[in-house]
């Protein structure tokens, strides 16, 4: 476990595993720490962590485990953030094998935050101190997350922008809960609905928000009530950032490319962006990124051959974190994600979608991403 302290973040550079199963299942994999790329650049601020670029991976409920999120980090990604997790199953951990990666943070790994959501302010406060024993570097409260049918009669996520009340009391204990070198950061949406009490509540939040010491909000441009349907309302978040400019917010919504996020930070004077469903798949994005921010072309679609090479990768941190037996069930939400950029991307998500042992899902990285055959990728596709 790494020490807590201000960051100059450096990235991160993927190595090229072999192909095939590891013979020998590595009991943790690392990756190797380069110096950040020079030239002018954006930096962003969260407290004492001090990021060398304005981006960081979202916390992506069911994806961003620490495999994903090691990935990010090797791509560029200099802040990371874990999948979000209810305050009562924080407080109820235990250190067992099979749930211990909720919770382990490795030296590699900072700076990286943890998200917490739920509706018992004290209870909240407890999850988050024993986060930051862990050795997160960051505390994220959820705010944002459209509640389903059957949770919705817990007041959490998304549903906390109808009460404020309950959202400044979890906000002043969280804060008081944790060390005060430990940034405490809370993601949004930009309202529960379109109306003008929704508009109010969100304001007043926010602001009780700063004045109670959070050092950055993120807030996403569609309503709750929206869920993931229509446009995000850049527009929106625009008009926030305008009303807040002595404080630090990062937009989300609607960035599935690195053109995409640059057009966000340009187009909205957001202070960073909060890349979510479009690093799934695509750890590429935050090189791709930093090298517009750069003003350097956007380097090239990775070929066949440098997605396999990836994906093997990711899999052998699924293999570390969740042994031999979970790895393919656990990743197979990513493998299709990959596979959307093969140009036989239907075929091969099914070809992974089917595969149910870790040999099934070699053989079709082999089937199809075989360096000896010839891929042709129409123009266009891929992301």
């Amino acid at each position: 476990m790494g020490t807590r302290g201000a960051f100059d973040v450096s990235l991160g550079k993927q190595p090229h595993p072999t192909a095939g199963p590891p013979a020998d299942l590595p009991v943790a994999v690392t990756g190797r720490c380069e110096p950040s790329v020079a030239g002018d650049r954006r930096t962003l601020s969260i407290g004492g962590v001090v990021l060398p670029f304005p981006v960081q991976q979202a916390a992506l409920s069911g994806y961003s485990d620490r495999p994903m999120r090691v990935m990010a980090r090797r791509f560029g990604a200099p802040y990371t953030l874990c999948e979000v997790m209810l305050e009562q199953f924080v407080r109820s951990l235990r250190d067992r094998r099979r749930t211990r990666h909720f919770t382990f943070v490795a030296d590699e790994d900072h700076p990286v935050g943890a998200q917490l959501m739920g509706d018992d302010p004290q209870g909240l406060a407890v999850a988050a101190r024993k986060l930051v024993e862990c050795g997160f570097d960051v505390i994220d409260l959820n705010f944002a997350c459209p509640a389903k049918k059957k949770a919705a009669r817990r007041c959490r996520g998304g549903l906390l922008l109808t009460q404020p009340d309950t959202a400044v009391e979890i906000i002043e204990r969280v804060r008081d809960a944790i060390p005060a070198d430990v940034p405490l950061t809370v993601k949004l949406r930009r309202g529960y609905d379109d109306s003008a009490q929704s508009e109010d509540r969100f304001w007043r939040i926010v602001e009780a928000a700063f004045d109670r010491g959070v050092a950055a909000i993120t807030v996403h441009g569609r309503t709750v009530v929206q869920r993931y349907e229509g446009p995000s309302c850049w527009e929106a978040l625009k008009r926030i950032k305008q009303r807040l400019p002595d404080h630090v917010m990062l937009g989300s919504g609607d960035l599935l490319d690195a053109e995409s996020c640059l057009r966000m930070l340009r187009d909205t004077g957001v202070d960073g962006v909060s890349v979510a469903r479009g690093a799934i798949g695509n750890p590429w994005i935050f090189r791709d990124l930093i090298a517009l921010l750069q003003g350097r072309p956007r380097p090239a679609k990775p070929s066949v051959e440098e997605q396999a090479d990836v994906m093997r990768e990711h899999m052998a941190l699924v293999i570390a974190t969740y042994g031999v037996q979970r790895a393919v069930a656990e990743f197979r939400k990513h493998s299709v994600r990959y596979a959307e950029r093969h140009p036989l991307g239907s075929e091969v998500v099914r070809a992974f979608a089917r595969a149910r042992t870790l040999e099934d899902w070699y053989a079709v990285l082999g089937r199809y991403y075989a360096v000896s055959r010839r891929w042709y990728v129409v123009s266009g596709s891929g992301r």
